[in-house]
C-alpha cells in the first residue's frame, strides 16, 4: 500500500497537479509491482515563506538517511 505524498510551492492547475499524481501512481506500481488501486497520492502546496519551516526542516533534515533522491538545493534564502 505505498502513499506518496508531494509537497511543492503553489501554482500548479489542478490538471497538472492530477496528472503528476496519475503518472506517479502508475510509475510506483509498475516498478514495486503492486496494483495500482493500492496505490495513493496526495500533493499538499506550500508557499515559499513557509518551505524551511514547514518541509526542509520537517521533513528533508530529519530523514536524509532515507532519502533515495536528495535535494540539489539548499534552503539559504
Amino acid at each position: 500500500m505505498p502513499h506518496v505524498e508531494i509537497k511543492c510551492f503553489p501554482g500548479r492547475t489542478e490538471e497538472q497537479k492530477q496528472r503528476c499524481a496519475d503518472k506517479i501512481a502508475e510509475d510506483i506500481a509498475d516498478i514495486l509491482g503492486c496494483d495500482l488501486s493500492s496505490v495513493s497520492v496526495s500533493i499538499k502546496e506550500i508557499p515559499r515563506e513557509e518551505w524551511k519551516e514547514k518541509v526542509w526542516d520537517v521533513d528533508i533534515v530529519p530523514n536524509e538517511s532515507n532519502m533515495y533522491k536528495k535535494p540539489g538545493y539548499t534552503c539559504d534564502w
